[in-house]
């Protein structure tokens, strides 16, 4: 079912979003017969309850939400989401929700009509809803249309979102927007100057490869930079199975920047976009890298590689390299890099670095505009050293277990010299099942960043 408003205002139903507190007064201006319905069914306008009041008929004459109390909410967003995935196929107009939490509901509300069921021979249908006075049905849609790239991407398993896969889907998205896309792969990288790429990738049946596409020819430039890793194994430091089981989503990142992408181009924000995705997959192989390896990656840094499993790092390194070289207004990368920083905030925060106070001033704002939650971490300088190994200029994995999601960072803010750099550790999953976020792949940090770039890059 397509992430869209219903068009037809004249055959939806009303439905009435009410608080706790507000029912008595909504019952006292409604007919007797619906006021009986309604006691009797001991609705009470909670968070999340949805109730369908009958006509005289046997129709649906109306529907009642309830949303709870303001401190209930705040434990929470998109809260008529839940009735969203209650209500049968139809059409329904909200009545009664205050004007400022009606983008984000309905935002919530096209989330909740997702759902990934490629594999299933049943496909899934939800209620549509039209959009309310004042929100900008064009904007939210393309919103939640790049949010569901984003899901989709994640959600397909590995023998179908190898490398080749992610290459096909980046082909797909520029074609439809008309980007420019480009593709190195295989022995090309060696050549074309991505060792690390190469390296990280070369155990692997499908070749390693870096896509990039380009779009728009005018305004500042911005440059995207996704973690691409499809599968990953661990390498030589193999995981655990209980690790491994999740490592479809590794390419969480470069997955979240194509969903960014998309957002930008179907609103038609006036950038010069670029996007940069090092995809490949971490394998076993008689010709993987070894712990003790040392590599020149794209800048002339040498790496040591202590850790196989400490791979995003490597391939984002020599896209933000390759990025940087043109020197863009702005330059985010956004990977699931490091279980640190889910320790440090949980799956629900996307923490973000940057040196930059007024993009962290901008983004911190857009977060709680849009109800996508970031947080700033810190490029702590006196850390750099664990980064330094005895016989390398970097360390792709310090030892020690420390402060792991900044080390992660600081290395990767060593290929973003001389540049507005900003680098999310994402975790692009939910573990939970809520209506507007069902478990399974998750974009985070895409909708903050999005409202931030105009103030950001003085669209």
């Amino acid at each position: 079912m397509p992430l869209t408003f219903a068009s037809d205002e004249s055959a939806a139903v009303a439905m009435h979003v009410i608080e706790n507190k507000g029912l008595d007064n909504w019952l006292n201006r409604q007919s007797d017969q619906i006021a009986a319905w309604v006691r009797s069914t001991g609705f009470t306008g909670s968070l999340g309850e949805t109730l369908l009041v009958p006509s005289g008929s046997g129709e649906i004459a109306m529907v009642l939400a309830g949303y709870g109390s303001v401190e209930k909410r705040a434990r929470g967003r998109f809260h008529l989401a839940h009735a969203a995935v209650k209500l049968p196929e139809g059409a329904y107009a909200i009545k009664g929700l205050d004007a400022s939490r009606a983008s984000e509901e309905s935002l919530g509300w096209l989330l909740a009509s997702y759902a990934f069921d490629q594999y299933r021979e049943k496909k899934s249908a939800r209620a549509q809803l039209v959009a309310p006075d004042g929100v900008d049905a064009g904007r939210m849609e393309a919103i939640a249309a790049g949010e569901c790239l984003t899901r989709d991407l994640i959600n397909t398993p590995a023998c179908d979102m190898g490398p080749s896969g992610l290459e096909a889907a980046c082909a797909r998205l520029a074609e439809e927007f008309g980007a420019d896309i480009k593709v190195v792969k295989g022995e090309e990288l060696l050549s074309e100057n991505f060792p690390m790429i190469h390296m990280v990738g070369r155990a692997a049946e499908q070749k390693p490869r870096l896509v990039e596409m380009r779009w728009g020819d005018s305004g500042p430039s911005l440059t995207l930079v996704g973690k691409g890793v499809c599968f990953d194994t661990g390498g030589l430091n193999l995981k655990p199975t209980s690790a491994m089981a999740l490592m479809k989503k590794d390419m969480g990142g470069a997955a979240t920047v194509l969903g960014l992408a998309r957002m930008i181009m179907d609103i038609g924000l006036k950038l010069k976009l670029r996007v940069l995705i090092p995809a490949v997959e971490n394998s076993v192989g008689g010709n993987a890298f070894r712990p003790g390896d040392i590599i020149r990656a794209r800048n002339g840094l040498t790496v040591e590689i202590n850790n196989t499993d400490a791979e995003g790092r490597l391939v984002v390194g020599d896209a933000l390299a390759c990025g940087a070289e043109e020197k863009p207004d702005l330059i985010i990368s956004m990977a699931t890099l490091t279980g640190a920083a889910r320790i440090a905030v949980g799956a629900d925060i996307a923490p973000y670095f940057t040196d930059d106070g007024l993009l962290a001033e901008a983004l911190d704002k857009a977060g709680g505009a849009v109800a996508d939650p970031v947080w700033r971490m810190p490029f702590h300088a006196p850390y750099e050293k664990l980064i330094e190994p005895d016989i390398a200029d970097l360390d792709n994995a310090p030892r020690g277990g420390m402060a792991g999601a900044i080390t992660a960072a600081l290395f990767l803010r060593r290929f973003a010299s001389d540049v507005r750099y900003a680098h999310f550790d994402i975790y692009g999953w939910s573990a939970g099942n809520g209506p507007a976020i069902p478990k399974g792949g998750a974009g985070q940090g895409a909708r903050a960043l999005l409202e931030a770039l105009p103030e950001t890059l003085g669209l």
